[in-house]
Formats: structure tokens, C-alpha cells, sequence
């Protein structure tokens, strides 16, 4: 009795703690969102003179942030919804959740192959209305297969807004500070990670799932009204190019195949099975804040990271991310400790939250500069498809593995994809930006 009510004690410690944090990071973000060029030119050398963080920019950053907090929010809670309405078995809960990852990955395929021809402001505008009419449907119940339909659509329409906002913001960015730039830019998916499982989690304490659904949508109606903000374009009337033949990835950034489908494929445990997994070893609690713990690591890491890639290339940031993302799984499949679940969270929080922005870079590096967007595209697409099978594969497993088994077995996949990285990359990740 003493002990529980000391765990009790202890958690909602933790709460109290975590929600003045948690308001001093948003005040924070504010403030470094609308003063960070002041204080950025201060401290920078005359290299980084060039603003990132111009109106348009965070325009850009801020719908992005939006939208993808919406895919989080539902991504790590549907699938016990799903288990808890229609009575499925954990393989068939990780379908209905990682099928939106499918959509998003058509999606970006079709728009990567379009980007240069329509322009990635004509694309964003197109997304945005489809995804308002898809959205709509996940207030009809027809079903299992319904809902798996509707998520497949409102994927879609996701893939084609992310992707013209990642192209959009990649060409927003002065040349010389690219590295820096995408890291920032690729904050707001790392934030959205985390932000939107937490509010999600806390919320679904006290509301339904379709309740939680519609504060979602009111959320994205107020972030549309930031659109005529963004005025910037890939293309013009004169530059546009009409694509010969359909091209789905932009083939010199197919190195980095392996090591990011490999990255994907053992973080999709993370958002489909954790909330699972901490109802089972009974560390809820804990649970909910792993994506908040997640994000602090990335924020509190990612502006020197970006920096040190445009400095020393890639490599120097890439090849700890694998080790530490090991690590960090191998200490998420062998406990039953709150403490060390958020351990484990800060540090895959360092390995895979670094790892996407130095992918993401070595992509668009390797590729002519007319082909950014479908460089862009190409990331998302091949880290998509690990998020968006993963969880299927991973869901025949956990009947032999059961869930802390699965994580200790992904150590695997993440150590072989450090060695494709090695020989299919290796020196060439070293170039810099400067």
C-alpha cells in the first residue's frame, strides 16, 4: 500500500513538474521562433549571415508542425482504439494505424513526381482541401475496413501538404545554411512527434477518440489561415517542367535506402506499440511523457548538430546516431521502470531524431539542385515505408517475442543499417556544406 501510494506521489510529482517545464519550453520556442535571427546574428560568423527564420518560413514550419502532430495523435492511439472497438488482434490494430503511413508514402510519390511541373504551392492548396474532405469521413462508422479506407485517403492528402512544405522550406533557406536549415525545419515533425502523442495520450484519459478527432480538425482550420504567408515557390510559369515520364525517386539518393527504411522499420515499434507496451508492464504514466522527454533531446541538440553538418559534413553526426538509437532500444525491451522507459525515450530521442535531419540532408545533397523537391520526396518515401510496413511485420512477431522482446530484437535492423550506411555512403558523407 505504501509503495503505491509512493508511485502515486511520484507521478503526479512528475505531472507538475512536466507541465511547468512544458510551459517554460512553449514560451521559450516563442520567443526563439520570432528572435532568433536577432540573437543568431549576434553569436554567428559572417557565414551565417543569411535569416532562416523569415515570416514565410515560419509559416511554413508552423503548418507543418500542425499537421504533423495531427498524423502523431492519432498514429499512436488508433490502434487501441481499434483493438477496443472492433476486438482485433495486434498485427491487424498496427494495419489500421500504419496504413495512413501508406497513404502519406503515395501521396509523396505522386507529388515528388509533379513538384517541378505544378509547382509545390499548387500542391500544398490541393492537399489542403482534400485532406478537409477526408477528415470529414472518420465521423461515419461503417466499419473496420471504413476507417482503414479513411485512413488511407487522409494519408494521402497528409503526403502531398508534407511534401510541398518540405520542398517549400528547403528552397526557403539560404544555400550556405542548408544543414542548419532543414534541422530546424525538421523540428517541427520531431516536436509534432512528440507534442501530439503527449496531448493525445492525456486527452483520451478524459474524452473519446472522435471527441479528440474534432479538436484535431479545429486545430488545422486555424493553421490554414497562415497560407497567404507563404508566398515562395519552386516554379514559375517560365520554369515549370512538364515531367516526360513518372519518376517516383530521384535515383542517387537510393543510397541511403537501406539505412533509412531500417531506421523507420525500428522506430514504427515505438509509435504503434508503446502505448500497448506500457499498459502491459504498467508504466502508463510514464508512457505518456516518452515523446516529451523524446523532443528534448532533439531540441536540445539539433541546432548544433545542424550546424556541425554544414561545417563537417553528414558522417560526424550520422554514425553515433546508430549506436545511441541501440542503446536506447536495448534499455526501452529490458525494463518495467517508468524512469528508465524515459531514460530510453531522451536517448532514441538523440539517435533517431539526429538521424533523420543527416539523411534527409545527404539526400538532397546527392542530387542536382533542380531535383530538391524529388530528393525530398525520396527521403520521406523510404522512411515511410518502415514506418508504414513496419508495424504489420512487427505485429506476426510480438506473439513469439512479446513486446520487450521485439525492441531488444531491433537492435538488429539498427546495427545493419549503420553497415549499409558504411559501404553504401561511407566517405561520400563526409563532404560539408562550406
Amino acid at each position: 500500500m505504501n509503495r503505491r501510494c509512493s508511485t502515486h506521489n511520484f507521478y503526479e510529482t512528475l505531472k507538475r513538474v512536466t507541465g511547468n517545464t512544458y510551459r517554460l519550453i512553449d514560451q521559450y520556442t516563442a520567443y526563439w521562433f520570432f528572435n532568433f535571427e536577432e540573437r543568431s546574428n549576434n553569436m554567428a560568423t559572417s557565414a551565417y549571415a543569411p535569416k532562416i527564420w523569415t515570416k514565410e518560413f515560419i509559416a511554413i514550419f508552423a503548418f507543418h508542425f500542425v499537421l504533423m502532430g495531427a498524423m502523431y495523435s492519432t498514429l499512436v492511439t488508433v490502434g487501441n482504439y481499434t483493438i477496443e472497438k472492433y476486438d482485433v488482434n495486434p498485427s491487424i490494430a498496427g494495419f489500421a494505424a500504419s496504413i495512413f503511413i501508406v497513404g502519406v508514402l503515395i501521396g509523396r510519390g505522386v507529388t515528388g513526381y509533379q513538384i517541378n511541373h505544378l509547382g509545390a504551392r499548387k500542391i500544398m492548396m490541393s492537399g489542403t482541401v482534400l485532406y478537409f474532405l477526408t477528415y470529414i469521413l472518420y465521423f461515419f462508422d461503417f466499419g473496420l475496413t471504413f476507417l482503414i479506407v479513411t485512413r488511407l485517403l487522409n494519408g494521402f492528402a497528409t503526403g502531398m501538404i508534407s511534401t510541398a512544405l518540405n520542398t517549400l522550406a528547403t528552397i526557403s533557406v539560404p544555400e550556405e545554411r542548408r544543414g542548419e536549415g532543414i534541422s530546424y525545419f525538421s523540428l517541427s515533425m520531431v516536436v509534432a512527434s512528440a507534442v501530439g502523442p503527449f496531448i493525445a495520450f492525456l486527452l483520451l484519459e478524459h474524452i473519446s477518440f472522435e471527441t479528440m478527432l474534432i479538436y484535431v480538425g479545429i486545430l488545422m482550420l486555424i493553421v490554414i489561415l497562415m497560407i497567404p504567408l507563404i508566398k515562395i515557390n519552386n516554379v514559375t510559369k517560365e520554369t515549370a517542367v512538364k515531367p516526360e515520364k513518372f519518376v517516383l525517386i530521384e535515383k542517387n539518393s537510393l543510397r541511403m535506402l537501406m539505412p533509412i527504411f531500417l531506421m523507420g522499420l525500428a522506430y514504427s515499434s515505438v509509435l504503434s506499440f508503446l502505448n500497448t507496451y506500457a499498459i502491459e508492464i504498467d508504466v502508463v504514466t510514464a508512457a505518456s511523457f516518452f515523446f516529451i522527454v523524446y523532443a528534448a533531446a532533439v531540441l536540445s541538440t539539433r541546432p548544433f548538430t545542424g550546424r556541425l553538418i554544414d561545417q563537417k559534413g553528414p558522417n560526424v553526426v550520422i554514425y553515433p546516431t546508430f549506436i545511441i538509437m541501440a542503446i536506447g532500444f536495448y534499455l526501452l525491451g529490458s525494463t518495467t521502470s517508468g524512469i528508465v522507459i524515459l531514460i530510453a525515450g531522451f536517448i532514441i530521442g538523440l539517435g533517431f531524431g539526429n538521424f533523420q535531419s543527416a539523411a534527409q540532408i545527404i539526400c538532397v545533397n546527392v542530387a542536382p539542385k533542380e531535383n530538391v523537391g524529388l530528393a525530398t520526396s525520396t527521403f520521406f518515401i523510404i522512411l515511410e515505408i518502415g514506418l508504414g510496413f513496419g508495424p504489420v511485420i512487427l505485429g506476426l512477431a510480438i506473439p513469439f517475442t512479446g513486446y520487450g522482446g521485439m525492441y531488444l530484437w531491433l537492435i538488429v535492423p539498427i546495427i545493419l543499417a549503420g553497415i549499409f550506411y558504411l559501404l553504401m555512403v561511407g566517405k561520400r558523407g563526409s563532404k560539408s556544406m562550406q
